[in-house]
């Protein structure tokens, strides 16, 4: 098998990357993953210098994996500044590093592409062994995967990748019929709670429209991404990490897999969120206002995507990293896993000792948060 490392998905057709892409997963086509380094969102210049991994045989694409040399640790949501700054407290640095991720996508799914015939267990230690090599030519401190599914973070944990856990909060359908469906499950107090914040919104002239794929506009796109923009702006001084380019690219490319719920009040679009969609799942990624109205984020971007994968019979939401205001709301605690390797053997060995700790912490965290649910009866998925 021969193994080779491309500087931009350019360098490998839409056609060949996808035909390894699972159908019900959208963060790995090769539509999204080149509109970021094509809108110049994840890019060298923004300190992610594409190194994506392919693996051929005797001409057959066998797999492929999303790679980036970073020069930072933004956009990533597992967090590793306390490393870097032991490194730098030891006079070294941790970066370069070498990282398998979506940028700015904390979704676990697939990283790891494998074509039929092809199994984990074969390809994984010939990609760790190159991976590591390229490593040392590129002097970087490591390889990180993160939110890799169960299956690759395990398989990486056989070939010394130290697995780390995290935790994040899911919606899932219960097969409930609509909202009121929904709210029933929930203890009294819960649900009067919920329903008055909902009414809240309401209350303030607030109402939504639901646009899926080609229905939205190209007038759609341009104030979302004011909206986008804006919203950095007041909450960290910057525009934000992805550009005009990277919605005019998905609109273009893959609107089947975009739904926006845009916030009216008198006529106007006052807030909009943006979700992506496949075939099980609802992903609440990118969300902008004009100006804060009460509770107004959290109907956009949660409770009108409960009602839409309600309404889609979807089987679950993910919206997003962190958020422990989700769990009154019904959203369930749900364990995440990255894997990391570091060259240096003594740093390695750290890393190893403090996640066994963190992982200790974690899993008592999400049993705190599963008796926090507002359900009258345990709904949790293991």
């Amino acid at each position: 098998m021969q193994i080779s490392f491309l500087a931009s998905l350019e360098e490998i057709s839409a056609s060949r990357w996808n035909a390894l892409c699972p159908p019900d997963y959208p963060f790995v086509r090769h539509e999204f993953l080149f509109a970021l380094e094509a809108s110049q969102s994840a890019h060298s210049a923004q300190g992610w210098q594409p190194q994506h991994l392919i693996v051929e045989r005797q001409g057959e694409l066998v797999a492929a994996l999303p790679l980036y040399l970073k020069l930072h640790s933004y956009g990533e949501y597992v967090f590793d500044w306390s490393w870097a700054d032991a490194y730098k407290r030891y006079g070294i640095s941790y970066y370069p590093k070498l990282v398998s991720a979506i940028p700015f996508t904390p979704c676990t799914g697939p990283r790891l592409l494998v074509a039929a015939g092809y199994s984990l267990t074969e390809l994984v230690p010939l990609i760790v062994e190159a991976i590591r090599n390229r490593a040392t030519e590129l002097q970087a401190s490591g390889w990180h995967c993160l939110f890799p599914d169960t299956e690759l973070s395990t398989q990486l944990s056989t070939t010394a990748n130290v697995q780390r856990i995290g935790c994040q909060f899911h919606w899932f359908n219960r097969n409930y019929r609509d909202w009121d469906g929904f709210v029933a499950t929930m203890n009294s107090r819960k649900r009067k709670n919920i329903n008055k914040e909902r009414r809240s919104v309401s209350a303030q002239g607030i109402s939504f429209k639901v646009k899926q794929g080609e229905a939205i506009s190209r007038e759609d796109w341009l104030l979302f991404y004011q909206l986008y923009c804006n919203t950095y702006l007041k909450r960290s001084g910057h525009r934000g990490y992805l550009t005009e380019q990277f919605f005019t690219l998905l609109s273009e490319q893959c609107p089947q897999l975009l739904v926006m719920i845009s916030a009216q009040k008198q006529d106007t679009t006052i807030a909009a969120s943006l979700f992506f969609q496949d075939a099980n799942t609802l992903y609440g990624r990118y969300w902008g206002c004009l100006e804060e109205y009460n509770l107004l984020h959290f109907e956009t971007c949660y409770y009108q995507g409960i009602e839409y994968a309600i309404k889609h019979r979807l089987q679950r939401f993910d919206g997003g990293a962190q958020g422990e205001h989700k769990i009154q709301r019904g959203f369930e605690p749900v364990i995440t896993y990255s894997n990391h390797w570091l060259v240096r053997d003594d740093f390695h060995r750290a890393v190893a000792d403090f996640v066994r700790q963190e992982a200790e912490a974690t899993y008592a965290y999400q049993q705190e948060a599963r008796q926090a649910l507002p359900f009258k009866e345990p709904s949790f998925v293991e």
